[in-house]
């Protein structure tokens, strides 16, 4: 039988590329790390790594093999994970991730409805972008994970990750309140041609949807601002820097701020739990319940936010500009 430490040694040996750098992240010797590969080759009957002076390369069994274990490690520290729980009267450290936007409005309500219910437990939050969140929830470094995709922009979960939906959001065009759009009674893409803009980053999918909308009408949005902080893309907006497209989840009101929406634009933000398709255990599906309560109340009370309940179906960017010019 083959033995789940030296599964788990093999793993890291090959996420790290040395037997040193293994060896420094488990807390082993080198030497033991290498003993424990060595054993597992003798188990499995075949070379996993190939080693050389000054580094090792692994093999394709080892690749094979490292792949099919996943599965088993993260069902192991799962259920190690619960049985300390259960050991101790309580449901141990829940591992969270999302983004600030979700930090701030969503996950406070859940999150103190869980601890209610779990009064021992602790939580520790990791926030960052959705593929670096997904790709922690894929290696078990974070239990669930709160990630959003645009539905003009493709998005692939990894394999092993299950998204269960929560919230759906309109996007919005902030224009300053001395805009000469801002009272209009119905504003096009076409009518935004010729405006500076403020965006995020160049590689984020917020900005690529805003392209490819932009691209329905006809132009590229010019951008004179990038930045990730909505604070300071609202600031850029107020002193009449540029317009900005942006979540409703992620509006917030201001007098001196005109928010509305782009006639046409049925494209939306979509906001979903994430957690390991092998992770649905008893404090997992606990949380996952309070957040999906959070939703609720979320989109029972903000404007242009509404519950979801089943995955949406994707629009592609090049048959939705399409059905935007058309219109």
């Amino acid at each position: 039988m083959l033995n789940p430490v030296h599964l788990r040694t093999l793993s890291v040996v090959l996420r790290t590329g040395s037997f040193a750098d293994a060896a420094r992240e488990i807390g082993y010797t080198g030497s033991a790390v290498s003993q424990q590969v060595a054993a597992l080759e003798r188990a499995v009957q075949a070379p996993l790594v190939e080693r050389d002076a000054q580094s090792i390369r692994p093999t394709e069994a080892a690749k094979f093999l490292a792949t099919r274990a996943r599965d088993i490690i993260t069902a192991l520290s799962t259920l190690e994970d619960e049985m300390k729980g259960f050991s101790k009267g309580n449901y141990g450290l829940m591992r969270l991730g999302s983004f600030s936007t979700a930090s701030q409005r969503l996950l406070p309500a859940g999150l103190a409805s869980y601890l209610r219910r779990h009064p021992t437990s602790t939580v520790e939050l990791e926030e960052g972008c959705p593929t670096d969140l997904a790709a922690m929830v894929r290696d078990s470094v974070l239990d669930v994970a709160v990630a959003f995709h645009y539905d003009l922009v493709p998005q692939q979960w990894p394999s092993n990750v299950v998204a269960v939906p929560l919230l759906a959001e309109e996007l919005l065009l902030l224009l300053p309140e001395k805009h000469r759009l801002a009272g209009a009674g119905q504003i096009t893409l076409h009518d935004l041609a010729r405006e500076n803009w403020v965006s995020t980053k160049e590689d984020s999918s917020g900005d690529a949807c805003l392209r490819h909308l932009c691209a329905s009408g006809g132009f590229k949005p010019r951008i004179t601002v990038r930045s990730d902080n909505y604070d300071a893309l609202r600031g850029m907006v107020r002193s009449g820097v540029g317009i900005a497209l942006v979540p409703a989840l992620d509006h917030v009101p201001a007098e001196d701020i005109v928010a509305t929406a782009i006639s046409g634009c049925t494209a939306r933000r979509h906001i979903s739990a994430l957690r390991h398709k092998s992770e649905a255990g008893v404090s997992v599906t606990s949380f996952l319940q309070c957040l999906g309560r959070s939703a609720d109340r979320l989109a029972s009370s903000a404007p242009g936010i509404t519950r979801q309940t089943k995955q949406p179906d994707a629009l592609a960017p090049v048959e939705y500009l399409a059905s935007l010019r058309a219109s």
